[in-house]
């Protein structure tokens, strides 16, 4: 039995007053993993922000990890942020904390309380990606693809039911985003769902995965296309 991680029916995304999007279709099921592509403009930002509580959705119906996304209240929002991780192109890290203290800032602010279970955690989530010896630097002292790298580990920290990527090599280099993807690919075949808003055509020829993609006020599934 499939089971739906997000799912949009009939939905119409807007950014303020503006319709971006109209009648959006989307199953995303428990395992899947999907490129979200399109021009600057397209929709692609206002549908993330209205999958993780940003933008309220206005007609149609959404549901996203339990959460029905047409009656959000304000104060559900952080509920439904701890089962989405949430990964942003400008990395949202504290600056002046050290990897450490940032993944501890989100442990604590979401009821974590035993000091020795918050060390495990970090330091499964930092192995994971390739970070757990440097716990101990500032942010700022990172490279940018070791920044990202310390972001996923954050939004994997709660074990999150979707991984909702933003634009994750929007700020790094092609080699630094080639990591990432693999990455992302890595945690993708552990049994996590992805969705990931990229620009970034070379990354999703190299690793094929479904996409859709906004167009014209419409949100479409694209055939991929055999490279010889």
């Amino acid at each position: 039995m499939s089971e739906s991680v997000l799912k949009l029916e009939n939905a119409d995304i807007y950014q303020r007053d503006n319709l971006v999007l109209s009648k959006v279709n989307l199953d995303i099921q428990k395992g899947d993993f999907y490129y979200l592509i399109g021009k600057t403009g397209s929709g692609k930002s206002s549908l993330m922000k209205t999958l993780y509580g940003d933008l309220s959705l206005q007609r149609g119906t959404g549901a996203i990890v339990g959460f029905d996304l047409k009656k959000l209240k304000e104060k559900e929002i952080p509920f439904l942020r701890r089962k989405i991780g949430i990964v942003f192109q400008d990395f949202k890290l504290l600056s002046d904390n050290t990897v450490f203290g940032n993944l501890e800032f989100v442990l604590k602010a979401t009821g974590w309380k035993d000091k020795e279970k918050i060390k495990e955690k970090i330091n499964e989530v930092l192995d994971k990606v390739g970070m757990k010896s440097q716990y101990y630097k500032k942010t700022f002292e990172l490279s940018g693809g070791e920044q990202q790298r310390v972001a996923i580990a954050r939004a994997l920290l709660n074990d999150p039911e979707l991984i909702l990527a933003d634009e994750p090599t929007g700020n790094l280099d092609p080699k630094t985003s080639l990591e990432v993807i693999e990455l992302l690919n890595d945690i993708h075949k552990s049994g996590k769902t992805i969705l990931m808003a990229t620009h970034d055509y070379q990354l999703i020829v190299k690793f094929k995965q479904r996409t859709i993609k906004c167009e014209g006020g419409k949100l479409f599934e694209v055939e991929q296309k055999a490279t010889v």
